[in-house]
């Protein structure tokens, strides 16, 4: 079945992960974390509700973040020092590319940390090619199901597939 992301891009997901419960969203989280690198772009979608910023503090323990993480939804973009920064974008509230760009966004997208954004779909013209795009959904059982879709030559699934992280 085609699904598509948010912005109406069609994609077969090249990977999926079901967490049944938080423990195993952390899990998850602690893994990817292990996979990334500085520069790296992980998008997340999924609606009001579904665990972006949750699964944003795990991953930001896997990054050796001692700060506590808190949604940026006010503030745009909240910085976290640790092994790698932490730049955790919230666009949820911007309407339009050019509020992204006049804000200087670039600086962090091509910095020395890894990117977390939610809300994305309407950014993407402006955001670096390929990022690691995860749809998060709420399932019947109360867990969640990540989709995760990249393209390119070297990818983030890739090396996940590779460490059998998330299995």
């Amino acid at each position: 079945m085609m699904e598509h992301f948010e912005d109406g891009t069609s994609r077969l997901f090249s990977w999926v992960f079901h967490a049944k419960t938080m423990e195993d969203t952390k899990k998850f989280a602690l893994d990817l974390a292990k996979a990334l690198k500085p520069g790296d772009l992980i998008c997340l979608e999924g609606d009001m509700g579904a665990g972006k910023t949750t699964f944003t503090k795990f991953l930001a323990q896997g990054l050796g973040i001692q700060d506590m993480v808190t949604s940026p939804t006010f503030t745009l973009v909240r910085n976290y020092p640790g092994r790698i920064p932490l730049y955790h974008f919230d666009l949820f509230r911007l309407e339009d590319l050019d509020e992204l760009e006049f804000l200087g966004f670039d600086d962090y997208f091509y910095g020395e940390g890894v990117c977390v954004v939610e809300w994305p779909k309407d950014f993407y013209p402006l955001l670096p090619e390929n990022p690691l795009r995860i749809k998060i959904q709420e399932t019947e059982d109360g867990g969640r199901d990540f989709f995760l879709g990249q393209e390119g030559q070297d990818t983030i699934v890739k090396g996940l597939e590779n460490e059998n992280i998330g299995n």
